[in-house]
């Protein structure tokens, strides 16, 4: 039972394959702190940049709106047109504003992760509904994490605004009396500051909950050693199938060199143990080994070799050599050239006397 109990859990850490499966299901890491950070520092340089054109902008459309109210007709179709035209006007100038802002926000996602196009996260699922699967997602680690990080948030970005707001408050208070041209500068100014001061926490934050979410992350994928063993099955095949096929390619192999040895010059013997087939004509560069083996193979090899009046040549240290240094269908390399000529010239002699 223990041994069972410690093969479910997740102790080891997840393979490649897993992450990729995890990715394809849209299960990625995300920290919705780094979405506000990119928000919030997108608005802060759209404000600092275009804050001036777009005040210009709506304050021309504006005036003229006001200049020439004596001559606007809200009679039938024109009260539509003039909402169209204010619109279009409005919105041609906040429309770059507007896509730096998206784009900010698609940058929060894409630093975070790559792109990944999965319907799975929003498939209808039971325990989304649950009471039971609700309840300990409100009590879960997670939940509390989120609480922690709001009170943090809520803290920081208190204390550090009311500090920063504290010296200007004479200033605010002596706005009651200011003139309007004279207000919107400082409410700029000190707008641009506070939002500084938010970005710089943010980011801290930001970083801090993005480590957090990665780990939490990553201690989800991690898998057991049954997930495991499952894993290799389904990638590298069944260890029993992929015995059984290894078994039947060492046959067939076994074969094939079996039909080679009639065709081999000799068959150089550790008498007992090593039997290695060489095969060699005129026009070759080098005998080329067409069949070697060990103990029953190599009993296999020699029987074949008497049937067959292939010249059989005792040489236990040659034959060892040959079979440790040389693969099949392979020419022997150059250190073994002269020894393996010795040999094969002696068996060409006894050819030669044989027919004499």
């Amino acid at each position: 039972m223990a041994e069972e109990q410690e093969s479910h859990e997740k102790t080891e850490d997840p393979t490649q394959k897993r992450l990729d499966d995890a990715l394809k299901r849209g299960d990625v890491v995300k920290s919705q702190e780094v979405n506000t950070w990119f928000v919030i520092a997108g608005a802060t340089l759209v404000l600092i940049t275009f804050s001036g054109g777009m005040g210009a902008g709506v304050a021309t459309t504006l005036r003229g709106l006001i200049a020439n109210s004596w001559q606007i007709s809200l009679d039938g179709p024109a009260l539509p047109h003039l909402f169209e035209m204010i619109g279009g006007e409005l919105l041609a100038v906040v429309a770059i504003p507007f896509l730096l802002l998206m784009l900010a926000a698609l940058a929060g996602n894409v630093i975070q992760h790559r792109m990944v196009w999965s319907v799975e996260p929003m498939t209808p699922k039971l325990s989304k509904i649950s009471p039971m699967s609700g309840l300990k997602r409100l009590f879960s680690k997670q939940a509390l994490a989120n609480f922690a990080k709001g009170m943090v948030k809520l803290l920081l970005v208190g204390t550090v605004l009311t500090a920063l707001m504290w010296p200007e408050r004479h200033r605010l208070i002596a706005l009651v009396g200011t003139d309007l041209a004279g207000v919107l500068p400082l409410t700029l100014s000190l707008a641009l500051k506070q939002l500084g001061a938010v970005v710089a926490i943010l980011a801290v934050v930001a970083a801090a909950d993005y480590l957090f979410q990665y780990r939490q992350w990553y201690e989800r994928q991690k898998m057991s050693l049954r997930d495991l063993k499952e894993e290799f099955k389904q990638t590298e095949g069944d260890p029993t199938i992929r015995g059984k096929m290894r078994q039947v390619r060492q046959t067939r192999m076994r074969r094939r060199m079996m039909a080679n040895v009639p065709k081999a010059a000799v068959v150089i013997t550790n008498p007992t143990h090593y039997a290695v087939a060489l095969q060699y004509e005129r026009g070759m560069d080098a005998p080329v080994c067409v069949a070697k083996g060990v103990d029953l193979v190599a009993l296999k090899i020699r029987e074949i070799a008497d049937e067959h009046a292939v010249p059989i040549v005792e040489n236990p240290p040659l034959a060892r050599t040959l079979h440790a240094a040389v693969e099949l269908d392979q020419a022997i390399p150059p250190e073994h050239y002269k020894a393996v000529a010795e040999v094969i010239g002696y068996v060409m002699k006894l050819r030669r006397a044989a027919r004499r």
